[in-house]
């Protein structure tokens, strides 16, 4: 049975554990599984979150490690920004997306401005 270019796309994205979602309530349950899945993923950590920091420099990796992750996101978002402007989509998604690339630089500032708090509160013997 020949494979249409749809079937492979969502072969792929099955494999990846990717879910295509095209109506309002698949995106909805998305976002559903995918909160619950991160309240799931938390729960198993907080012990590792919750031990005791000897020094503030004892967190420094693990921002730096959000702060990165975080980074790549945002200039995915851009990526995808540009092609929303430049395929003529929907002014509503193309400002939802502006909003979310700004959103996303800021939250890098603050973090880039929590790194730097650990080495200070470090130099200030914390």
């Amino acid at each position: 049975m020949p494979h249409t270019r749809r079937s492979l796309m969502d072969a792929a994205a099955a494999r990846l554990g990717w879910r295509r979602a095209y109506t309002t309530t698949q995106v909805d349950d998305v976002l559903t599984e995918q909160t619950a899945a991160a309240h799931r993923k938390a729960t198993d950590t907080a012990g590792r979150a919750v031990r005791p920091h000897d020094s503030a420099l004892v967190m420094q990796p693990g921002i730096l490690d959000i702060r990165a992750r975080v980074l790549a996101d945002v200039l995915h978002l851009e990526d995808l920004l540009d092609g929303a402007r430049t395929y003529g989509m929907p002014s509503d998604l193309i400002h939802r997306l502006e909003k979310a690339v700004d959103h996303g630089h800021e939250m890098t500032v603050l973090l880039s401005d929590t790194i730097r708090a650990t080495a200070g509160a470090h130099t200030a013997g914390h």
